[in-house]
């Protein structure tokens, strides 16, 4: 029985797990749209809404030490210190006055190698 475990293990190790789901949300913060799975899209997406969350909060707050504890969380989460500039300045202005869902999934079709439902995970404008 699964009882209180949480996420998805997609057949992976935990360390390579961590590997692409850094990858796949610095990915979808540079491109703003990333074509993937839909069981990789389901597991990362809450992760990816955490962190804008997370990075609009600490632009709101007045106090400077609140906001660089904010951007040292936000580059523990993620691979590329440039992706945290990006989404402290670019993204998380945008969705000031929106209170949540900062990410649509839209249905591809299924690949031709292997039928796996493909999606399409992207920034709403």
């Amino acid at each position: 029985m699964r009882h209180r475990i949480a996420g998805k293990r997609l057949n992976r190790h935990m360390g390579n797990r961590n590997a692409l789901r850094r990858n796949m949300v610095n990915q979808l913060f540079e491109y703003e749209r990333i074509k993937t799975t839909k069981a990789k899209a389901e597991a990362f997406r809450n992760q990816a809404e955490k962190l804008i969350t997370l990075a609009k909060n600490g632009n709101a707050s007045e106090d400077s030490s609140k906001l660089v504890h904010a951007r040292r969380l936000a580059a523990s989460r993620m691979a590329n210190p440039d992706m945290v500039k990006k989404l402290f300045d670019e993204i998380a202005p945008r969705y000031v006055e929106r209170p949540g869902g900062y990410t649509r999934v839209i249905k591809l079709g299924q690949r031709h190698s292997d039928r796996a439902e493909m999606v399409l995970l992207e920034l709403v404008e």
